[in-house]
């Protein structure tokens, strides 16, 4: 399925959606999403790193498999499956993987940026 087709589509089988490979032991997965919300799956390999970044969008992360760095602005901690953590607008964050872990980000607004 592409991922144009995802605003149209109300009941998705993650099977049915391909994983985009950006490098460097990252693939994301975007998922449905309208102009308000997005929901994301990202897989990291360990050792793989979410690049420190902001943008205008929230977002909320969990952690659905593994273990993370996390930085959100001047702070870090390790996350672990179970646990969140949220980006507000302009908050430089991102993480290192340090076991073998899967994200799932959600947006408002969607991520033009990743279309």
């Amino acid at each position: 399925m592409n991922f144009k087709d995802l605003p149209n589509k109300t009941l998705i089988e993650d099977k049915d959606i391909d994983w985009d490979d950006l490098g460097a032991g990252v693939k994301r997965k975007v998922m449905p999403f309208d102009e308000h919300l997005m929901l994301v799956k990202v897989s990291f390999q360990k050792g793989a790193i979410g690049t420190i970044h902001n943008h205008p969008h929230l977002q909320l992360s969990y952690v659905a498999k593994g273990s993370f760095e996390v930085t959100m602005g001047d702070d870090k901690k390790i996350l672990n499956e179970g646990d969140i953590f949220f980006a507000p607008t302009r908050v430089y964050h991102g993480v290192v993987c340090l076991e073998a872990g899967l994200l799932i980000d959600i947006f408002n607004p969607h991520r033009e940026d990743f279309l």
